[in-house]
């Protein structure tokens, strides 16, 4: 029994006995794989640690990739002074507007105001945006019914965003009525 413990192999999650990682790492430097340089296992996709013995993963940039992305951020920077620069010498003080007088509204423009919609329905100010929200959102379910479906999958998720949008109404329109302010007699 105890010859058979001292042949096992190596098991996954320990790293190996012998120190191999200089040679791995020496091997895999002309390959895509980046290996660690303490135990010579592949890094996962993505990890800036090693699985099997926890190492820091070495820096991928080299200095020549430092130096190109220093070079794109001063023309980066050069761009935008050039730009700021540009739109500083626009005499904006001597651009002509055309004056507001000129800009005559419909007559019945005055009927969409907030505060005209306000008096007219009686509601408070929360109440009407929630009952605005309510309205926006029966609309949303409308919307939604007008998409067709090839399937009874596709059926059954506009039915549940039907559902959804109408849930949402309902709730905007009881917080609409929470929040009306009932006249005291």
């Amino acid at each position: 029994m105890a010859e058979a413990a001292q042949s096992t192999q190596q098991e996954f999650w320990r790293p190996p006995s012998h120190p191999m990682g200089e040679v791995a790492a020496q091997e895999s430097s002309s390959t895509l794989a980046v290996v660690c340089t303490r135990c010579g296992t592949e890094f996962l996709l993505g990890s800036r640690f090693c699985h099997s013995c926890g190492g820091r993963r070495q820096e991928a940039a080299s200095s020549a990739t430092k130096a190109d992305a220093a070079e794109i951020a001063k023309v980066w920077e050069r761009g935008i002074q050039q730009a700021e620069a540009a739109f500083n010498r626009i005499p904006f003080h001597k651009l002509r507007m055309p004056a507001m007088g000129t800009f005559k509204a419909p007559a019945w423009l005055h009927y969409l105001h907030f505060h005209e919609i306000k008096s007219r329905v009686g509601l408070s100010t929360g109440s009407l945006i929630a009952f605005v929200i309510g309205l926006a959102c029966v609309a949303g379910a409308v919307l939604v019914g007008l998409l067709t479906a090839k399937t009874l999958v596709d059926w059954q998720a506009i039915q549940i965003y039907r559902v959804e949008w109408l849930l949402a109404a309902t709730a905007s329109f009881v917080l609409g009525i929470l929040l009306k302010k009932h006249e005291r007699d």
